[in-house]
């Protein structure tokens, strides 16, 4: 099977959805598939194609960018040109140009997976909410010419203004999700070096982006230093030069700063250092604030390396602590709701902490790429059916 897949950012670019199209696309490759991934070559530095663990990365010109978002007027003939090598479409959105893909996908005859991966809601302004309309008409489009469309849970696809219009062709599907157990070892030297002789931790793994709830962490700080006086948080990713929030960063930074000491950033770290952040970590919080957000990988991820999670109730993201028992779950946008949970968890972690084959049986990656790989295959044959159908009609 040839699996042509588009999204508009790509590795080396980090956020949830790049690792989430990062590991499935590797994981069709080792598998016998061929791969590509058709992105924007957002820095220009960026080679034009390359192949990485398998999969050929072919990156369209930028030529002028819009809030988050890259505009890319040759994406289209490139996307065309790649379409007739391969046997189906798997487009992830949110994405301007999904809808241009599809219809082009629709004239070459190639059916569509589509994976939403998440609802687009840029930061406040008149300009912002009209690109939002317009990628929202975009995203709709494509959904609406699409032979499948992929949700994390069916709490997300229930909830989601887009989804809830399409119940008929979405299907489930959980997200990939790897992370290696850390030693025992690894885990004490990754927290002497980072922590030192501080108490608790509490671990933040994101972009700094105005939609994961920085803000209400940094309020709850000051109840939470009163009871912890050594606490510290380990913040994990990029958090200056974020594409689209160097104003939220600006906002942020004298805040975090006047934690002195009690905040640090540790930097983007790959899955092997992951595992050791996590597993230093008390708790992890995952403080989101919209439909952004659709799951949080990170949340299995911490769990996997036995560290309970705080999550925003929101839907989609509340489930791996549903699913799993392994954390608490509270409003969005309340820093004091986050503080109760946060020190009532300390104090009782251990009840929390579930075994480790107990998460990976809820998420194993193996079921993600089969349920893929079998979706990718009834849509082809669907697909074939209808065209022999005609030519014999």
């Amino acid at each position: 099977m040839r699996v042509l897949m588009g999204l508009t950012y790509f590795r080396p670019y980090v956020s949830g959805l790049t690792i989430y199209v990062d590991r499935l696309a590797s994981a069709l490759t080792e598998r016998g598939h061929t791969v590509t991934v058709l992105t924007s070559r957002y820095d220009s530095s960026l080679p034009a194609r390359e192949t990485m663990n398998g999969v050929e990365i072919v990156r369209a010109p930028v030529a002028a960018r819009i809030s988050k978002g890259v505009v890319m007027p040759r994406l289209g003939a490139i996307g065309a040109e790649l379409m007739q090598q391969h046997d189906i479409v798997g487009l992830h959105l949110p994405q301007f140009d999904a809808a241009g893909l599809n219809l082009r996908a629709r004239l070459a005859r190639k059916p569509v997976g589509l994976t939403y991966d998440c609802d687009l809601q840029l930061p406040a302004g008149w300009f912002n909410r009209v690109v939002d309309r317009v990628v929202f008409g975009a995203n709709y489009v494509a959904a609406a010419l699409a032979d499948r469309i992929v949700s994390y849970t069916r709490d997300y696809a229930d909830h989601s203004q887009l989804l809830s219009h399409f119940p008929a062709k979405t299907v489930i599907i959980p997200p990939p999700v790897v992370m290696p157990a850390p030693t025992t070892q690894q885990v004490e030297a990754f927290r002497r070096e980072q922590v030192q002789d501080h108490g608790p931790v509490i671990g933040f793994a994101a972009r700094m982006a105005a939609e994961k709830g920085v803000e209400y962490l940094v309020q709850a700080m000051p109840r939470l230093l009163e009871r912890h006086p050594k606490l510290r948080v380990l913040f994990a990713g990029p958090y200056d030069n974020v594409l689209g929030e160097e104003a939220y960063w600006q906002r942020m930074r004298p805040s975090i700063e006047r934690l002195d000491g009690h905040w640090k950033f540790v930097g983007t770290l790959d899955a092997g250092e992951m595992s050791r952040f996590f597993g230093a970590c008390d708790v992890l919080v995952v403080p989101s604030l919209n439909s952004t957000e659709s799951f949080g990988l990170v949340q299995v991820e911490a769990m996997l390396c036995g560290t309970p999670v705080i999550a925003s109730d929101l839907p989609g993201v509340r489930q791996p602590i549903k699913m799993t028992g392994m954390g608490e779950i509270v409003p969005p946008a309340d820093a004091d709701a986050l503080a109760t949970k946060l020190l009532d968890l300390l104090e009782r972690r251990s009840s929390y902490v579930r075994p480790r084959n107990e998460i990976e049986s809820k998420f194993a990656i193996e079921r993600t790429v089969e349920a893929y790989e079998s979706l990718f295959m009834q849509v082809i044959s669907a697909r074939e059916d209808r065209a022999l159908s005609r030519a014999a009609g």
